[in-house]
């Protein structure tokens, strides 16, 4: 391997996609610290000013992914698609990379099958428990897929997975010591029981919904709740509720401080997204999922049950989380038995070195 060997990473659209990739890169960066490191991305996606903010370069590709129930704006779709793997075509050319990294999302597909025209050596972060169309058929030619679930056997060659955990972001799951810290930033009282409710950095409508509708028997109870309702509920509910609702609820539009609230918190609401699920492995507290019912093939479901039958964490379908979450996370504050059973039970699942050895795997490629 040369000293200064050449990797493209592909792929975002969510923070789940952006945060392990920026992970990966600086992990090749502390690995070998005169690596060059591209990055390409969908234009318009949240990854171009994400990954440039991190302090990396990126290129953006003119493409979209399928939209449901509409005939019409999907009729463009494969004129895209063409134009993108002839721009990654073109990229790779005039980059000259060693290896190539797909971390899912738009940009990931078009990248990853033009690496394959060129004979580049590539890797797939597949980080759900249930592959998606793309990343099944690009995993024929993959040299190695690194996987965070187990049984994914069924959906790429078993001689090329690796388990490796997906990369999380270190800052975010420090939480060590920082209960009062993390209270005092967001005005809570210390001693108190404090639920923490995170929807993602988009927001989750049923989650808002049910701590909105149950917030009086939240209060009665004398728990706090941060509550985190994402950039498009936010207006809505500060509209209805105003700011100042009640010193036991802190509604914040995005939690920047991750780690303190985490640290706060007695127990976890959140959806069943794969980068969330890693980081809650390594927080090691009681949670309860709601798997999203807007993702392709009901991944957050399957995410979510890989903890369920473990017993590190509790499952409510989002049909049933408008009327049953609240009292169910009430329940589990006053359950110390079950708290610390989830809290035990989520903690061995945990895979902290993720970044590290797939880093070093994209290395191995090049040598």
């Amino acid at each position: 391997m040369n000293n200064s060997p050449k990797i493209i990473i592909s792929g975002g659209g969510t923070g789940g996609h952006i945060f392990p990739a920026v992970a990966i890169a600086n992990a090749l960066k502390r690995l070998v610290p005169a690596c060059e490191i591209l990055f390409v991305g969908a234009n318009g996606r949240m990854e171009m000013e994400k990954v440039p903010a991190a302090g990396y370069k990126i290129i953006g590709l003119n493409i979209s992914g399928m939209q449901r129930g509409s005939i019409v704006k999907n009729l463009a779709l494969p004129f895209k698609v063409i134009g993108s793997v002839r721009r990654a075509m073109q990229i790779i050319n005039d980059f000259k990379p060693d290896a190539v990294v797909g971390v899912g999302g738009y940009a990931s597909g078009p990248l990853l099958y033009a690496a394959s025209l060129k004979g580049i050596p590539y890797l797939i972060q597949e980080q759900n428990s249930y592959a998606g169309v793309t990343n099944k058929w690009l995993g024929r030619k993959a040299s190695k897929i690194c996987v965070a679930f187990d049984e994914m056997e069924q959906f790429f060659p078993a001689d090329r997975i690796l388990k490796t955990g997906n990369p999380v972001r270190k800052d975010v799951v420090d939480i060590k010591g920082k209960h009062h810290a993390g209270a005092e930033l967001l005005k809570l009282d210390p001693l108190k029981k404090t639920i923490m409710v995170t929807g993602g950095s988009l927001g989750a409508g049923t989650l808002n919904k049910a701590i909105e509708k149950h917030l009086p028997e939240i209060i009665e109870q004398d728990v706090q709740v941060v509550w985190q309702t994402g950039k498009y509920y936010y207006k809505g509910i500060i509209e209805r509720l105003g700011l100042e609702y009640h010193p036991n609820v802190r509604i914040l539009e995005f939690l920047n401080k991750m780690d303190l609230a985490y640290a706060a918190a007695d127990v976890i609401i959140s959806r069943a997204g794969a980068g969330t699920i890693a980081e809650l492995c390594l927080i090691k507290k009681p949670v309860i999922l709601v798997p999203s019912p807007n993702v392709a093939e009901d991944h957050q479901t399957k995410n979510a049950m890989a903890l369920v039958k473990n017993g590190a964490a509790l499952l409510i379908n989002d049909r049933f989380a408008e009327d049953t979450l609240v009292k169910q996370a009430l329940s589990l504050l006053k359950d110390k038995e079950q708290s610390e059973k989830l809290a035990e039970n989520i903690g061995k699942m945990a895979l902290p070195e993720a970044d590290e050895i797939i880093a070093g795997e994209v290395l191995k490629l090049i040598k």
